[in-house]
């Protein structure tokens, strides 16, 4: 470096503006990150409840329920819809198998009968 013309002051200014520049785009991130987490603890809080009780219907929305599942089953298909419990209950009694994962029969204390 003794050779060149460039002063030692001149390149730690360029470098203080090289990282003035890094630090206001780190903190850029950090704002647009802070905004996605608090849109997304907004989207949470929104969010409506997980039914107690689900109606797994078929391919065809107006077909005839296929399971009955326990609210948040894994298991659970696109096509599920929240119910109550006397409607799950009604539908064991009906037929509709009860889901061999989540198990809502023995959840809802249904004997079949």
């Amino acid at each position: 470096m003794s050779d060149t013309n460039v002063s030692r002051l001149a390149l730690l200014r360029f470098l203080e503006e090289v990282q003035r520049r890094d630090l206001e785009r780190t903190r850029r991130w950090i704002a647009a990150e802070e905004q996605r987490e608090a849109e997304r603890q907004r989207g949470m809080q929104a969010r409506p409840p997980v039914p107690d009780w689900l109606l797994e219907r078929g391919l065809n929305a107006r077909s005839a329920p296929v399971y009955v599942h326990v609210g948040g089953c894994w298991n659970a298909g696109k096509r599920s819809e929240g119910v109550s419990r006397e409607q799950a209950l009604h539908a064991l009694a009906e037929g509709v198998p009860a889901c061999s994962h989540c198990r809502p029969d023995t959840e809802l204390g249904y004997v079949d009968g």
